[in-house]
């Protein structure tokens, strides 16, 4: 039992991207205690099974956002661990250039076949979760390194194979968050950073940069998020595509959104604003990188609906929301999942239990097929926000069905 409830403290911490640290303190916060009589010491010998939590264990379901229950849960047969970054790359600096190269002489032909792979990738996840992508994305990154380290090049070369490296980190940060790497995902994304630096690609570092920004202002780091999302939008200066602009301007509204309180909202709302005059700069003889196709008017619209059901404002966001998800693609399970993720919390925020409720239903349908642990996620979100009208006989039911399942 005492291996069980470590083995699901763990898990619990590491969804939520938070240190054994940051648990502590919420575990005594949630106590209600002076000072700090649990640290991280404690929580480590609670999750390695030598210390039983005891007296402990309701804060630290209090602090976990879980019933005492599921801490308790028994472990279900182990899946092969997903990868990691330290398993497809060199230690060291891995973007360092051996000095006796022993690969085959790279041309633009290998960076193209590169680009059309990483494309490809790309493409997969707006129809895949990050479950299913994050053992092939890791594989392509580390090809890519492999190529560009031991391979013998010229420099232009060299510097276009740091750009896909750079985009492949981007997508494969994204994926590997996805799948709720979040530690894994931020050690991507800081080489992507790298690769994109090194390439001198202003536009490719601010949209990585920008990634990691969106993935601390979910997990717990809103601050660092919003000083990282500002620096993305700052650095990359006025010289960027106006979709790339738009897509910063973005990730600052969230951010801002993320960091709660009346000034930040009202930040968020302005960037919004912002970020729609950009993408209204774009034009047909205005090229923008391929791997900002995403970005679009609907993409914003998603992006403000977002904003204010967060802010609590669902007498704009249901409608936005509607609007989007009528002409949204059914393939896209997971976008699909989250976007009525929004409409059932704005519908509970506009007192419409009942069709919250029918809403909340096909999220979780949706969630069970879809290896997403941002979807998992929102479920956790919508349940908790549906918690106030569990005296709702439709409500009473789902929370029972959930609960049972």
């Amino acid at each position: 039992m005492g291996s069980s409830i470590g083995a699901n403290i763990r898990r619990l911490r590491e969804e939520r991207g938070w240190s054994q640290s940051r648990l502590a303190h919420e575990v005594c916060q949630a106590a209600g205690v002076i000072g700090d009589p649990v640290g991280r010491q404690e929580i480590s010998r609670w999750e390695t099974g030598k210390r039983t939590p005891r007296e402990w264990l309701p804060f630290l379901a209090a602090a976990l956002g879980v019933s005492v229950e599921v801490l308790r849960e028994p472990q279900r047969p182990a899946e092969p661990p997903l990868p990691t970054l330290a398993d497809f790359l060199p230690e060291g600096d891995p973007l360092s250039p051996l000095e006796a190269r022993t690969g085959r002489r790279i041309g633009m032909g290998q960076v193209d076949d590169l680009q059309q792979r990483v494309h490809g990738l790309r493409l997969a996840d707006d129809v895949l979760a990050g479950g299913d992508l994050i053992r092939p994305a890791l594989r392509e990154l580390r090809s890519a390194v492999k190529l560009y380290r031991e391979g013998s090049h010229t420099s232009e070369v060299g510097r276009q194979l740091l750009r896909q490296i750079g985009e492949l980190a981007q997508i494969a940060g994204w994926i590997a968050s996805d799948a709720g790497q979040h530690a894994e995902a931020e050690r991507i994304y800081r080489l992507g950073i790298s690769a994109a630096r090194q390439a001198e690609d202003h536009t490719l570092a601010g949209n990585i940069a920008g990634s990691l920004a969106y993935q601390l202002s979910n997990t717990g780091r809103e601050s660092e998020g919003l000083t990282l999302a500002q620096a993305a939008l700052n650095d990359a200066g006025s010289d960027a595509p106006a979709k790339a602009r738009a897509l910063y301007l973005d990730r600052v509204a969230w951010a801002h959104t993320k960091a709660g309180g009346v000034a930040n909202g009202q930040e968020a709302m302005r960037a919004l604003g912002e970020a729609g005059q950009a993408l209204s700069e774009d034009s047909p003889g205005t090229e923008s990188p391929a791997y900002l196709y995403w970005v679009d008017a609907g993409e914003l619209r998603v992006m403000e609906s977002r904003v204010y059901t967060e802010l609590h404002r669902p007498l704009r966001a249901v409608p936005l929301l509607r609007e989007v998800l009528n002409g949204y693609d059914a393939t896209h399970t997971r976008e699909m999942a989250l976007y009525l993720s929004w409409l059932a919390v704005a519908l509970a925020d506009a007192n419409e239990p009942e069709e919250a409720a029918a809403v909340a239903e096909r999220v979780t349908s949706l969630a069970a097929d879809t290896p997403s642990e941002r979807v998992v996620e929102r479920v956790r979100v919508i349940l908790s926000r549906l918690q106030d009208y569990a005296d709702v006989p439709e409500v009473s039911a789902l929370l029972a069905e959930h609960q049972a399942a």
